[in-house]
Formats: C-alpha cells, sequence, structure tokens
C-alpha cells in the first residue's frame, strides 16, 4: 500500500490537494513508469487491425494520448488512456481533473490509471482551458465537442454508457452535461464541487422523453404520463462538496433517483439517501430501488469512489423508456471464465458462467450477442447472470471478431464457432445434451433464428429478439455469407420485439404490412402445421411493468404445449432490456430433445422444467 504525504500534496497545486483526500491508495503501477507525454490523436492514422487478439483494442491503441478541439478559436485538449488489455467496448471512466492540474501527474498520484490496468478499462479526461476551469454553461461547448469525439471515433470503442467524476472547478461542467444527457451516464461522483445553481438544473427538470427512437416511433396510449429529465434515475456520491453552494445539486440528484428523505450513515459514503422502497422509476422498474445519493464531507479513496461507481451498469442511452439501471457483474466474485479458442484460423474468445446453483446435468444457453455487441457487454446489458444464478444455467457468452474498423465487432464463423463451443463445453462441463438451447439480440438473433431453421436438431428450443429470419423464396437461409437450406422441421420458438424496433420488425401479424416478423412466423406456424387463427388471443396477453409485454402463443396440435410464442414491448425501441431473459427463459426451460442414432429428433415438454421426473411429455 502507498501512502502520499498529504503535508507536502496540501503545500502543491490545487491538483494534488485534490489528489491528499484521496489517500490511502493501494496502487502497484506507482513502480511503472511514469506516463510521460500524451502521443497525438489528431492526423494519426486509424489502427490496423490486430487478428492475433481476441476482443481487444489494436495494441498500437494502448497507452496514453491527446486529443485537441478548436472551441471558439481557442485550442483545447483531452486525453485518453488506455490500458494494455482494454477489450472492444470497454467500460470508460470519463474524468475532468481540477483547475492547473498536470493530466499525467494527477491519473499516477490519485490512482486512476492503476484502475484503468488493474480494470482493463480505459480513461478519457476533459482538462481546464488556459485560463482553468469557466463555469459550467461556457464550458459546455469544450464538453459537447471532446464527449463527441469520445462517443464516436475509430480510434478506440466504449460501453455507450459512462462512469463521471469530476474534481473542484471541473466538476459542474462534467455535472452539467450529465443534467442534460443523463441516459448516458451510469453513476457519477464530484469532489470538492461547487455543483450547479438552481436555474441551470431547473431549465432541465421539467423536460420529458418523447416517443421518438433512432428507429421507429413509439405511440404511447392516451393519458400516458411521460418521464420527466429529473426522473431518471442515477446514483450520485458527492465527495466534500462546497457547503453553500452545492446544496441545489444535491437536491436535484435526490428528487431525480427519488429518494427517501430520512438519510442513514455510511462509514465511507458519509450521509446516504436511498432510493425509495416501492419507487416507480422507470429506469429501475426491473432491478428494484437500487440507486443512491450520497455526502461524504470528509475524504475518499479513489479504490471508494471507483466501488461506489461500479456497483452499477446501464443500457440503453438513446430511449428513455427502455433505459434501466442494473447491478454490474462482479467477473471475479461470480467466477466467469474468459476463454479463447482457434475458429477458422482467427482467435476468437468466449465466455463461461457455471453458477453455484447450476446442479449436475445442467442445462445450457448459448448467448449471441447483437452487432458491435461484445460477450463482455451482454453479460451486463442482459443480466443474463441472474437468472443463471437464479436457474442453475450454464452461460456460453459468443464473442464476434472484427468487423468494419479495428474497433467494433459483428459475428463472422458462426456455424464453425458454435459446432466448436458445444464440444468443447461437452467434453469440460458437467452438462444435459438434451437441454441445449439459443438465445441473441439484434444480429445475434438473426444467428439463433438462421441455426433453428437450417439445424433444428442444434437445440432443445431456441428464443431470441429484434431480429426475425425466414427463408428466401430460394427456401434457404444465410449462415457466414453461406446458404443453407430451411429443414422445414419444427422447433420450440420465441421472439421478442419492440413497439420502436426496426422499421422491418414492427406492427402486428394482424395489420396490413407484410415484414420479417411476418415472415417469421408463416415460416415457424407451417412447419408446426399451425395457422395465423390458432393464437389463443388477437389481442395478446399484457403482463409486465405498465403492462408493457403484449404476448401471442400457439400451442402444438398434439401435445397442447406452446410451440411458437411473439412477444411485443410497447415501450422499447431496439435495444434489449434485462426485463426480457427471465420471459426468455421461462419459455425455454420447459424443452429438451433426444437424437437417435439414425438423426431423428425428439422433442420433450415438461411442465416443471424437468424438476419433476417423469412429468415430460412428447411433442
Amino acid at each position: 500500500m502507498t501512502y502520499i504525504d498529504r503535508r507536502q500534496l496540501l503545500r502543491g497545486t490545487a491538483a494534488l490537494a485534490a489528489a491528499a483526500a484521496l489517500t490511502p491508495i493501494d496502487s502497484p503501477a506507482y513502480a511503472a513508469a511514469a506516463l510521460g507525454a500524451a502521443q497525438p490523436l489528431d492526423g494519426r492514422p486509424f489502427p490496423a487491425y490486430d487478428y492475433t487478439r481476441a476482443n481487444k483494442l489494436p495494441r498500437e491503441m494502448t497507452g496514453y494520448w491527446t486529443k485537441s478541439f478548436d472551441v471558439g478559436g481557442v485550442t483545447r485538449t483531452a486525453k485518453v488512456y488506455i490500458s494494455a488489455e482494454t477489450p472492444i467496448r470497454a467500460y470508460y471512466t470519463v474524468v475532468a481533473v481540477p483547475d492547473r492540474a498536470d493530466t499525467a501527474e494527477f491519473l499516477q498520484s490519485s490512482g486512476w490509471r492503476d484502475v484503468a490496468d488493474r480494470r482493463q478499462e480505459g480513461l478519457f479526461v476533459l482538462e481546464p482551458g488556459p485560463s482553468g476551469w469557466a463555469d459550467a454553461e461556457q464550458e459546455a461547448a469544450y464538453v459537447a465537442a471532446a464527449l463527441g469525439f469520445y462517443q464516436s471515433n475509430n480510434y478506440f470503442s466504449i460501453f455507450g454508457e459512462n462512469y463521471f467524476v469530476g474534481y473542484g472547478n471541473g466538476a459542474p461542467a462534467l455535472e452539467a452535461w450529465a443534467v442534460a444527457n443523463p441516459l448516458k451516464v451510469i453513476a457519477q461522483a464530484y469532489v470538492d464541487s461547487p455543483g450547479l445553481n438552481a436555474a441551470y438544473l431547473a431549465s432541465y427538470a421539467s423536460r420529458e422523453y418523447d416517443g421518438q427512437t433512432q428507429y421507429s416511433p413509439v405511440d404511447f396510449p392516451a393519458g400516458f404520463r411521460l418521464i420527466r429529465y429529473d426522473e431518471t434515475v442515477l446514483p450520485t456520491w458527492y465527495i466534500r462538496p462546497e457547503k453553500h453552494r452545492a446544496g441545489a445539486s444535491v437536491a436535484y440528484w435526490k428528487r431525480s433517483n427519488d429518494t427517501v428523505s430520512a438519510c442513514s450513515y455510511d462509514d465511507v459514503l458519509g450521509t446516504v439517501y436511498r432510493q425509495r422502497p416501492g419507487s416507480g422509476r422507470w429506469m429501475t422498474s426491473h432491478a428494484g430501488p437500487i440507486s443512491k445519493v450520497a455526502v461524504q464531507t470528509h475524504g475518499a479513496a479513489t479504490r471508494q469512489i471507483v466501488e461506489f461507481l461500479t456497483a452499477y451498469t446501464r443500457y440503453e442511452n438513446s430511449f428513455a423508456y427502455g433505459n434501466q439501471l442494473y447491478e454490474r457483474a462482479d467477473f471475479r466474485r461470480l467466477g466467469i471464465e474468459v476463454h479463447t479458442m482457434q475458429v477458422e484460423g482467427f482467435v476468437r474468445e468466449y465466455l463461461v458462467y457455471r453458477p453455484r446453483s447450476a446442479r449436475r446435468n445442467a442445462p445450457v444457453l448459448f448467448v449471441w450477442p447483437g452487432d458491435s455487441q461484445t460477450d463482455k457487454v451482454f453479460v451486463d446489458a442482459t443480466q443474463w447472470w441472474k437468472v443463471a444464478d437464479r436457474e442453475g444455467i450454464l452461460l456460453v457468452f459468443v464473442c464476434e471478431q472484427y468487423s468494419r474498423t479495428s474497433v467494433v465487432v459483428s459475428h463472422r464463423d458462426s456455424l464453425a464457432f458454435y459446432r466448436q463451443l458445444r464440444d468443447v463445453i461437452t467434453a469440460r462441463y458437467d452438462v444435459d445434451p438434451t437441454r441445449f438451447y439459443s438465445t441473441g439480440q439484434s444480429a445475434g438473433s438473426g444467428v439463433t433464428q438462421n441455426l433453428a431453421i437450417a439445424f433444428p436438431e442444434y437445440f432443445a428450443a431456441v428464443a431470441s429478439s429484434s431480429f426475425p429470419t425466414a427463408p428466401n423464396a430460394a427456401g434457404t437461409v444465410s449462415l457466414d455469407g453461406v446458404a443453407y437450406p430451411a429443414s422445414g422441421r419444427k422447433i420450440p420458438n420465441y421472439l421478442i420485439y419492440g413497439y420502436g424496433d426496426i422499421q422491418g420488425f414492427v406492427g402486428t401479424l394482424w395489420d396490413d404490412t407484410q415484414n420479417q416478423t411476418d415472415s417469421w412466423a408463416q415460416y415457424h406456424l407451417g412447419v408446426d402445421g399451425l395457422v395465423l387463427s390458432d393464437v389463443d388471443t388477437i389481442a395478446g396477453r399484457r403482463s409486465g411493468f405498465h403492462d408493457r409485454f403484449q404476448t401471442w402463443t400457439w400451442y402444438d396440435k398434439g401435445a397442447r404445449v406452446p410451440i411458437l410464442k411473439l412477444t411485443r414491448n410497447v415501450y422499447r425501441s431496439h435495444n434489449t432490456t434485462a426485463e426480457e431473459p427471465p420471459l426468455l427463459w421461462d419459455f425455454l426451460k420447459h424443452y429438451s430433445r433426444e437424437i437417435a442414432p439414425d438423426g431423428t429428433v425428439t422433442r420433450y415438454y415438461s411442465p416443471s422444467a424437468f424438476d419433476r421426473p417423469g412429468d415430460r411429455r412428447r411433442i
């Protein structure tokens, strides 16, 4: 453990005075070489593909970088630190350093560099102008320019949701952006901050989120109450705030997080206001009241800030009604395994999670993320790990391969990858090969659905979201650019999509528009010997938070068990929400299949999900 001499720091710059509040710091990286001068990104060619690494940013992009911006004729800069093992779509912490800080020295002495190295994550660092930080509204153009670059560039890629930490006079500039863009911030902490003024906060508080999405608009029912900006749950920690100036900010975030009026005290966090039990906030409709606002009048260690922030994750940064705050998976504590294998000549990554609840002969669920959504992204975005904990499932998350740039991934060699994974999982773990299932979101749903059509014998059942597929006019589906004939054989299948989803998926099976969802249903109904009118109810059965799920079910005529199911989430766009995996698993878990030596597939349905011996029935 390394301690920083508090008296020496207090005699130094304001930046080091801020760092003094963050001691002691566990920081073995201090023994490493200093960061030195940042290398410029301005004019630098985009990095080449690095196929020697599975799900990592190119090796040439690791290290310490600087990027400049022209803001009203003044050159401003921001820094980027990328650890040696930072993956594609990693979490980043956005740090606003205090006035007069030497950024490299601050990242080193405060421990933030070590945090990035240990956690295999990145840092994006906002810096004051030549005369120091101006007030938050004057800094808005700089913050917008810097974060605009950070959110979309071809040098590195980010998770898409962010942790914010601001110091001193840099804190309000960062907080102001969070107030204006709360869907994009997971959690935030501000050290020695004066906070924001009440007028600025009020200018955003009553703004409402409408039904516009980047795909298709969501039409709300009559009398529906829109979510306000100041109802966006966002965990917040104020550390040693300016006593007489930060009150408006603290009050704003308490209201936003729907906290109780009575506080509790925590040795680390200080005074804590927890989200109200039974809170009706949209952003915690699945996880429950997990958020909080805390105020600590003393200092805090960097590691304590990190622990506060990284207890949380968030997903869906553009549509409020699908945005959710969750508990972040701790890979080390959970024992999530990270593996690689060679697939068609390329090294590929995959994750395996075998929870303690998984018994002998555990069922296996293969999870295919959406385009650009890596295996690590999808652990948190879907919260499948919590379903696995509860249900005893062995999860296998597939990671994609570098695609349209060297910092983005998409699906490749999926058929070969699955065949290899199936054999490895069967040999290495105590699993039930009659209960292999597949799920996926978006492009990952496309993989799942195409496998179900071409190779239904691979799975006992499939259930996926936001990408229906069907055979083309030639009667084939495509996997990795290769056409495979549709098998014409039944497989239990469940699909969920959003009201505001990709245009080719939206609507219902009873409207006048023929699209991919209609084609998906027509193929599987035909294979199952059913027609559209065999549905349980044309209106759809409603369930979930605000009755958001509208579900139609078709039953196998022989066994009278569900064989095809479709749900429309009327309050989401294209991106997944963790409210859906429990629905998908509740469908999947009832099915098994056996394959005879001659290749004949026999399928079974168990009302108890195979908990009661002898209750399965043949489909």
